[in-house]
């Protein structure tokens, strides 16, 4: 009697993206910036080590990082996040006192977008589609 060679499992797909953590030096100007863009706090705080923001099915979660000094480092990349109105996230941020690095723009690949820094260095991309 032979016997069949059970067949491979499936190849995992990726479907979509839990989480972004930040490393942040300090919590409470991180905790300041991001709340001042509106992000809703579903963890942590100012004198937490790790602060979690939820929206829509993902989190953007920040780390505390021990031992740096406080103040703007380099940051790792680019978080894209989706926006129901780029034109007013952007107003929002002015009138938080932040500083974009550009106003709203339309991008050729069909995304309204602008660029801002967190206290860290990371920086944000907040987009809608065009369209």
């Amino acid at each position: 009697m032979t016997t069949k060679p059970n067949p491979e499992p499936p190849e995992p797909r990726i479907e979509s993206l839990s989480a972004i953590t930040l490393i942040t030096r300090d919590m409470a100007a991180a905790v300041r910036f991001y709340e001042a863009l509106g992000f809703r706090r579903k963890y942590g705080g100012p004198d937490a080590p790790f602060t979690s923001y939820a929206f829509g099915p993902s989190f953007l979660n920040l780390s505390a990082e021990a031992g740096r000094p406080p103040g703007p480092g380099p940051g790792w990349g680019r978080a894209i996040v989706y926006v129901s109105d780029v034109d007013a996230m952007y107003r929002k941020a002015l009138a938080a006192g932040l500083t974009p690095e550009f106003a709203p723009a339309d991008a050729p690949w069909g995304e309204r977008y602008f660029h801002i820094l967190d206290p860290d260095g990371h920086e944000l991309s907040f987009a809608m589609p065009l369209g």
